[in-house]
């Protein structure tokens, strides 16, 4: 006899600091189907159900997941956040924040079901787009438009760090002990650090002409993911000067967010915190390093490929309702002068209008 798949409606979860019934035990399904996709295919990543509440909590997002089920077995799941802003409307994203997200399903033919309920919810929500963060592109009617254009930078890990160092070219190797001069020091740890990351990245999305996301996102964070999650600050002469955010997942570790203050660049903090955050990988056991997504060509994508790094496709699809993509992106010509302007402000009044202006954009 076939065996029947059900999907959900969307079902939304309560965003509190303490999820309600029944949320831990479907995280823990959730988590068991990433592990069985992950072995089931190993050059894709499968990203984390714990982001759903961290994201939401952190940026008080409305949290939905629609599941697929066969036999009251989970056999694909879907997180989405519905974003809400007076200045730039309702979105439905998986998810805000996290490079990749989107549909986790054993069976092409799930996705596409699980595809079907988040535009029947997209529609219900009216929202302007339903946007699926994606590595791999789910086949779907509704879905009929796409961004391609960056690529996830990802290192395979050996198990011993020595065995990475021998790995690098000669310039890497060379800018590191040069950092070491400065006797740089790194200190590790959660939310006491919170203050001091906080500084660091704050200044530098300022300088990047980014409105910065608040500190109450990286609590939750650290919050959701627990020992898995860790904040490496980087001090020279006793000041703070760059700092990261570490996930450690249950193959890859990934640095969702890294900032280093261009008033040290000479010191090659930077590089020598990459460094830190490669070591602290394999100490965890990971087997892969994820440094995030970038555009090809660009200097962020230069500094990931100097590690040895390699590209993975990224596929964001979209269901427009109503507009168009390019509405939203950063590249955006009539964004440039709000852009510059922002780079001209004091770090203090980016820090306070910041977080309610970057957790409206989708």
């Amino acid at each position: 006899m076939a065996q029947s798949t059900h999907i959900t409606d969307a079902r939304p979860v309560v965003a509190c600091e303490s999820p309600g019934p029944g949320w831990s035990s479907l995280v823990a399904e959730a988590q068991s189907l990433v592990e069985c996709v992950a072995e089931q295919q190993p050059t894709e990543f499968v990203s984390d159900p714990r982001w759903l509440m961290a994201v939401c909590q952190g940026l008080r997002h409305s949290p939905y997941i629609i599941t697929a089920r066969q036999d009251d077995r989970l056999i694909g799941f879907l997180p989405l956040a519905l974003v809400r802003s007076l200045l730039f409307g309702r979105y439905l994203v998986s998810l805000p924040y996290v490079n990749s997200a989107g549909v986790v399903a054993e069976r092409a033919y799930d996705a596409q079901g699980l595809v079907d309920r988040a535009v029947h919810l997209a529609n219900a929500l009216r929202v302007r787009y339903l946007e699926l963060r994606q590595e791999s592109r789910v086949p779907h009617q509704s879905l009929g438009s796409e961004v391609t254009s960056k690529v996830q930078m990802r290192l395979p890990l050996p198990d011993r760090e020595a065995a990475l160092w021998d790995a690098f070219k000669p310039k890497v190797r060379n800018q590191i002990r040069k950092a070491e001069r400065h006797r740089l020091q790194v200190a590790w740890g959660g939310e006491e650090l919170l203050d001091v990351f906080h500084r660091v990245f704050s200044v530098n999305m300022r300088d990047l002409g980014t409105p910065v996301f608040g500190k109450r996102l990286y609590a939750n964070i650290l919050r959701c993911f627990g020992d898995e999650a860790e904040l490496c600050c980087v001090h020279l002469q006793g000041r703070p000067v760059a700092a990261a955010l570490l996930v450690h997942g249950a193959y890859y570790t990934e640095v969702p967010s890294a900032s280093c203050l261009r008033t040290a660049n000479y010191s090659n903090a930077n590089m020598w915190m990459y460094w830190q955050l490669l070591q602290r990988a394999i100490q965890r056991g990971s087997r892969g390093f994820d440094f995030g997504r970038t555009s090809e060509g660009s200097n962020t994508h230069r500094f990931k490929k100097q590690w040895g790094a390699l590209p993975a496709p990224t596929v964001w699809q979209y269901y427009v309702r109503a507009g168009a993509v390019s509405d939203m992106r950063p590249d955006n010509e009539k964004y440039q002068p709000l852009i510059r302007t922002w780079r001209r402000l004091p770090v203090w009044l980016t820090r306070w209008i910041g977080p309610p202006i970057v957790r409206g954009i989708p």
